[in-house]
């Protein structure tokens, strides 16, 4: 038994057009998948102009291998797997995402119940964003796109155990964030008891 996806009619007039190099159906592939895909680009690279630079090179190889995309799976997830690739790419040739920073160990588990209510997935992404390049981009391979440590090292060119490390402190820096996060909290809360008893 295989597995079909269905894809609209207009992606399929789109993807055909591409593929005849009509420059028309390029721009409507770009306006319908550009703000996803720089989406996708940002979490692996700080600087927007850089992370759209990126994507924009993303979408000049989409089109150069169109042709490669056999049918198999969902577009979207071809054209964000070469935008992960490009954004790879990018930092390896900026060689900055191996700078280490010292965590000092968590004493204290946040209290997730307390930030679970307050705490949005945008809030989680600037946190994300906040993390050191290469704890970031092993963050995102692996809670993310869902790699193994493996296909993470093959990816980035480094060692298993180094992916482990990094994805180990990006943990701990992440978990200090929701401390900091969480603290926060408390305090709003006090100071708006405090008002209330006044």
């Amino acid at each position: 038994m295989s597995l079909i996806i269905q894809r609209s009619k207009n992606e399929e007039d789109i993807i055909a057009g591409c593929r005849k190099k009509h420059s028309r159906a390029q721009q409507l592939l770009y306006e319908k998948y550009a703000a996803k895909m720089f989406a996708v680009c940002r979490r692996y690279i700080k600087d927007p102009p850089e992370a759209e630079s990126v994507m924009i090179g993303g979408f000049i190889k989409v089109f150069e291998k169109i042709f490669q995309f056999n049918g198999d799976g969902h577009f979207e997830g071809w054209v964000r797997k070469i935008m992960v690739n490009e954004s790879l790419i990018y930092l390896r040739k900026n060689r900055n995402m191996y700078l280490e920073v010292d965590i000092s160990n968590a004493v204290h588990e946040p209290d997730y119940d307390l930030l679970d209510n307050r705490l949005e997935a945008e809030d989680l992404l600037e946190m994300v964003q906040k993390l050191p390049d290469g704890y970031r981009t092993v963050f995102n391979l692996y809670a993310i796109e869902g790699f193994s440590h493996k296909e993470i090292a093959e990816k980035l060119e480094i060692n298993v155990n180094t992916s482990k490390s990094q994805l180990s402190r990006a943990r701990k820096l992440l978990q200090k964030l929701l401390l900091k996060r969480e603290q926060w909290e408390k305090n709003k809360m006090i100071s708006y008891e405090k008002l209330l008893v006044e």
